[in-house]
């Protein structure tokens, strides 16, 4: 297999603890997104979004991390990180598209505001970090309720739902903004949890 990606992408960072926790190996292909190296006509050929990851595995190619994630989950019988039980897998779905929805956006609001656009001599809008502040206040003060009730967001056993939302924290840790899920004792203790993964500390 081979996993085009960059490091700094929650994205490709969310592929990679899927890789950590299948015990899957992939040789890792780095693409600069600096250099705008995921808009090169080779690359385009590959994923014609111009974003990463990207995945090779034979004749399967794929975009998309979140879709990349759920083939390597069903591709390796070992560690599922889908709930067969339907109630169990129906709570997943739904924490996956919250994660999809409402605070990966806001998070990459964070890091453009207030990571890269300084980087590029860029004017940080305040209006929309604190819009995309509340948003994630909003999200999480949910999330924190859930956890209330069960260790994880599906049930009693680490899911999809709780990978993808991992790789925020690194983000929102480097805009200064990790107070926003400090608020939450709930999520805090389900972070205490997640990031002792070997899967996490593979690569933080």
């Amino acid at each position: 297999m081979k996993l085009y990606g960059h490091p700094f992408s929650t994205c490709t960072r969310k592929v990679l603890l899927t890789l950590a926790e299948k015990e899957l190996q992939a040789e890792f292909v780095h693409i600069e997104l600096s250099k705008g190296e995921q808009k090169n006509p080779e690359y385009l050929l590959k994923n014609p979004f111009g974003v990463v990851p990207f995945l090779e595995d034979g004749e399967i190619k794929m975009y998309e991390s979140r879709a990349i994630c759920r083939y390597l989950d069903a591709k390796s019988p070992q560690n599922k990180l889908t709930p067969t039980e339907i109630s169990s897998r129906a709570r997943m779905e739904q924490w996956t598209s919250v994660e999809h929805s409402y605070i990966d956006p806001a998070v990459g609001k964070m890091i453009h505001q207030k990571i890269l656009h300084p980087m590029r001599g860029l004017a940080t809008d305040l209006q929309v970090v604190e819009s995309a502040r509340k948003s994630l206040h909003f999200a999480f003060n949910i999330l924190n309720s859930e956890l209330r009730k069960s260790p994880y967001l599906a049930g009693e056993a680490f899911s999809l739902a709780d990978l993808f939302i991992m790789p925020c924290h690194a983000h929102l840790t480097l805009a200064k903004e990790v107070e926003v899920m400090e608020a939450y004792p709930h999520l805090m203790n389900w972070w205490s949890r997640v990031s002792k993964r070997p899967s996490y500390k593979q690569f933080n």
